[in-house]
């Protein structure tokens, strides 16, 4: 019989426990909290966006880094096959905007049972409150290998002294987002000491940080349908239409949040700047007389009571000053240049992007083990025989929407299949 060890119970370690349990197969699984899926249970603002309801191609447009990698994880175990392996157990899912899919019970809580429901009945061994200190090894060559040939695992030492003996080891400890879900770079530890490199870790879909002293007093106010840009110099980095959201440090919201992953390794360098379309289903000149119509209801009124039709009751003020034209200055006044000036403003409201947020904030972590040492197709190293990498530890990382999870359940599902020997049978 096979021994397999699994460290992590997050969406990628149960995945991969699952595909790699079977008659003929001892699975165990080592979860240092004292809880599955501890990180899973609040995704998706605690309602678990499961995957999205997309193709591979459309998975792989939204991965981030090394998206190539993807390939076969992808086809192997897709969108479709994840939410038919939930379903078929019971779970019942919902598609929302931009295919982003949902238990209908809006309750993460429920993907973490069906999953720990599934690992139940496949045997698993599930441990919590283990804590895994290295992974145990032995220099080759073996039977059949030539001289030189990689090293293989043997097991982990537990924090307690105690030996785990294993044929083979699946890392899916997740990375460095979220530390408070016990996510502390663990598996980035193991990795390197097994000889592995480990690319820089930044935190990724994460809120930015802003210098503008007038941003803290937007806060809180959320804009929903406009158009975000981000730029560095006159190079355009991201753009997004969605929501977004001022905070007393920056900006945050989904349509931000995914640029912070496009630009996580440019902003440590130099600022980069925001620029807002706050009515982008309007043209320049749909919005200047559009305008025009206001101040012609409003024409014996100031300017600055004059832009409640236009703006959200938090943002008037700041555009008043940032327009230049003068608070009181009666509309049926405002020249055409200063008229001008506030389409502009309302096309392009810009900020300066001075940073990100930390770990603590970040939703998942850009880098990690280098791809180039791990088989795509099965997701075994290929330094050392029996170690598999799965989700997050990897440096692998996708934009929001559902994307960073199909990643985990993917690589997660190859990891396991490849080292139980399996068919397939969570597809």
């Amino acid at each position: 019989m096979k021994r397999i060890v699994v460290i992590g119970g997050g969406a990628a370690g149960m995945m991969a426990a699952i595909e790699a349990a079977g008659p003929e197969n001892q699975v165990i699984l080592l979860e240092k909290n004292e809880k599955l899926g501890k990180k899973l249970f609040i995704t998706g603002k605690g309602r678990c966006n499961v995957t999205n309801d997309c193709d591979v191609e459309g998975l792989l447009a939204h991965v981030v880094t090394n998206r190539k990698f993807l390939y076969s994880a992808f086809y192997g175990f897709s969108a479709q096959d994840m939410m038919r392996f939930l379903e078929e157990r019971g779970l019942r899912l919902k598609t929302e905007r931009g295919n982003r899919v949902f238990p209908v019970s809006d309750h993460s809580s429920d993907v973490i049972a069906c999953l720990a429901k599934v690992l139940s009945q496949r045997g698993v061994k599930v441990c919590l409150r283990e804590k895994v200190k290295e992974l145990l090894t032995k220099e080759g060559p073996f039977p059949g290998e030539a001289a030189g040939s990689r090293a293989q695992v043997t097991g982990v030492r537990m924090a307690d002294g105690r030996v785990v003996e294993a044929d083979a080891v699946i890392v899916a400890t997740g990375g460095l987002s979220y530390p408070s879900t016990g996510s502390d770079g663990d598996g980035h530890r193991f990795a390197s000491e097994a000889g592995h490199t480990v690319t820089e870790c930044v935190p990724a879909l994460v809120p930015f940080t802003s210098p503008d002293a007038w941003c803290p007093a937007l806060q809180g106010l959320a804009l929903k349908n406009v158009n975000v840009t981000i730029f560095d110099g006159k190079k355009k980095l991201y753009e997004e239409f969605g929501e977004m959201l001022f905070t007393h440090f920056g900006v945050s919201g989904p349509a931000v949040l995914s640029g912070s992953s496009m630009t996580a390794k440019r902003i440590g360098k130099r600022p980069l700047t925001l620029s807002v379309d706050l009515k982008p289903a309007l043209t320049k000149e749909q919005l200047d007389r559009r305008i025009l119509k206001d101040f012609e209801n409003e024409k014996n009124r100031q300017f600055r009571n004059s832009l409640g039709g236009l703006y959200p009751s938090k943002l008037i003020s700041v555009m008043v000053e940032r327009s230049g034209i003068p608070a009181e200055k009666r509309v049926n006044e405002v020249s055409r240049e200063e008229r001008e000036r506030l389409v502009c403003l309302t096309k392009a409201f810009t900020l300066t992007l001075s940073g990100l947020r930390d770990f603590g904030e970040a939703i998942v972590t850009q880098g990690g083990v280098s791809v180039k040492e791990v088989d795509p197709a099965t997701m075994e190293s290929k330094r050392v025989k029996g170690l598999y990498f799965a989700g997050e530890v990897l440096d692998l990382d996708g934009v929001t929407g559902g994307y960073n999870l199909q990643i985990a359940w993917s690589t997660g599902y190859a990891a396991g299949k490849s080292a139980g020997g399996g068919d397939g049978s969570a597809r």
